[in-house]
């Protein structure tokens, strides 16, 4: 019995890393307004008035899909002319951070009436 509860906690831990509560996204934060801000907003809505292909909206994006997408541009595997000079400027850790503060944005859904 104990040992099944050690397993689950584990698992838990391992597959639902945005779960801590207590994760600083202050460097994050940092990151999106001096360098991400300019296109895609503080709060990750495209600045250009609308989600593109060239431009998208990344709030509430799932944190491993942006660390994939920004480690792309960086390594030049996804060619963007903004993105991939950009994310060159980033670090791991700025990715990660990043990452982490645009996906915990929330959004509410609310269909048509």
């Amino acid at each position: 019995m104990k040992k099944k509860i050690i397993i689950q906690f584990f698992t838990i831990f391992f597959f639902f890393t945005n779960f801590s509560g207590s994760e600083n996204l202050n460097p994050g934060k940092e990151v999106a307004q001096t360098i991400c801000a300019a296109c895609h907003g503080l709060d990750g809505r495209a600045a250009s008035g609308g989600n593109s292909a060239l431009v998208p909206n990344i709030f509430a994006q799932n944190k491993d899909y942006l660390v994939v997408k920004l480690k792309d541009y960086k390594s030049g595997k996804i060619n963007h002319p903004q993105m991939s000079l950009i994310a060159q400027m980033l670090n791991e850790d700025q990715i990660k951070n990043v990452s982490d503060w645009y996906s915990s944005i929330t959004v509410e859904l609310k269909l048509p009436e």
